[in-house]
């Protein structure tokens, strides 16, 4: 298990990684990443996707512009 300790960054509070993290991750200094929530109520902390991105862009746009529809088929 890894453990992040909630810092001050500037302004605002942030997660410093390690570097076995970042490795881990895949990711380097200004990536960007995703925090998801996972089954169980647990979060996920995933690299940036350009594929996944523009799926959710798609999915957010589609749940905006036929809203009505998916609330008569939630019914």
């Amino acid at each position: 298990m890894i453990t992040l300790k909630v810092t001050t960054v500037g302004t605002s509070e942030g997660f410093i990684l390690d570097r076995e993290t970042k490795l881990k991750l895949g990711v380097k200094t200004g990536d960007t990443v995703y925090l998801t929530e996972a089954p169980g109520g647990g979060l996920r902390i995933t690299p940036y996707n350009p594929d996944f991105a523009r799926q959710m862009e798609l999915a957010e746009q589609l749940m905006r512009d036929d809203r009505e529809v998916l609330r008569a088929m939630a019914e």
